[in-house]
């Protein structure tokens, strides 16, 4: 038979864990996606290199892939313009 210390630990229980949910869900979810989206960025950057690069090297490290990872498409563009501007075409 459950006794009331408990039930009432049991729901202090699931209290602790929506509030842990609560207050690292979001930074978790954003960490992983940031994982994610630089992974997905070293991918595209090797593809270029290899396929379209015509020449034009990018060198692949963390300060590219990180910018072309969380900036999207404009973190390729501005990648590829300070590659230009630096050591031209």
């Amino acid at each position: 038979m459950l006794q009331p210390k408990d039930i009432l630990a049991g729901i202090f229980g699931i209290l602790v864990v929506y509030l842990l949910g609560r207050v690292f869900g979001g930074w978790a979810r954003w960490i992983i996606r940031s994982v994610v989206n630089i992974a997905v960025a070293v991918l595209v950057l090797w593809a270029w290199d290899r396929t379209l690069g015509m020449g034009f090297h990018i060198g692949i490290n963390p300060i590219t892939a990180s910018v072309v990872g969380l900036l999207g498409v404009p973190g390729f563009l501005l990648v590829l313009a300070a590659r230009a501007l630096t050591l031209g075409w």
